[in-house]
Order: C-alpha cells, then structure tokens, then sequence
C-alpha cells in the first residue's frame, strides 16, 4: 500500500516536461490524466499520483540532491523501455539497468529527467 497521495517535481519547461513524461511513464503503464494549464500535468495509472508543476511562488524550479522519485514497473522490460525512452529524449543515465542487491530481485535503471529531477524505475519480479 502506497503512503503517498502523490509526488510532485518542478520544471522550467512544461512542454518539454509533458512530451518527456508522456513516453517515461508511458513504457511503466502510466498516461497523463489532465493538465493543469500552464501550470503543470498530472500522470498516473488511472488515479493522481505523479505531478509535474511549475513553482507556485514563480522562481525557477530545481531539484534535490539525494532526492529519488522511484516509479514500480510491471517487469524488467518496462525497466528497460523506461530507461531507454528517458535516454532518448535528453534524460541523463544515473544507473544502468541491472540487478540492485538491496532488496531480492531488485531490478533497476535511473535517469535525470530534462529539469535535473533523478527519476528510477524498479521491478521486484524475479524473471
């Protein structure tokens, strides 16, 4: 069971930040759900749950040093379309797709999306 009720990022260029997320979160089985003008978008698998806004009090957006939004996946290989959909569209590669030994059958790949934000994607399916 999730203890969030949703997670927010900021940006500095909210089309970007759409088309980015779009196909991020779309290889995961996520869609965006609306926008909020020019304000931001809201993603999710059929709730609100990931946000992407511009800051409310008007200065530029930027992102946490040791901050992680971690997405589940459906399987390794929606690790790996993630993974490689963020590369493609100008994320950075913060992680390779592999095995992580934390935690049994771990399975992962980071990026950082176009705002600097780092993002992960885990699957925790033995395949």
């Amino acid at each position: 069971m999730a203890i969030f009720t949703h997670v927010t990022v900021g940006t500095n260029n909210l089309a970007k930040a759409r088309t980015f997320y779009d196909k991020v979160l779309g290889a995961l089985g996520h869609k965006r759900l609306t926008d909020l003008g020019e304000n931001g978008s809201i993603w999710g698998e059929s709730a609100p749950e990931f946000f992407v806004l511009k800051p409310a009090n008007g200065q530029p957006a930027s992102f946490a040093n040791g901050g992680t939004v971690s997405f589940i996946a459906p399987s390794r290989a929606a690790v790996t379309n993630f993974h490689k959909e963020a590369l493609a569209l100008g994320g950075k590669d913060e992680g390779a797709v592999g095995p992580r030994g934390w935690a049994p059958n771990a399975y992962a790949g980071y990026v950082r999306d176009l705002d600097g934000n780092k993002i992960c994607a885990y699957c925790f399916k033995a395949e």
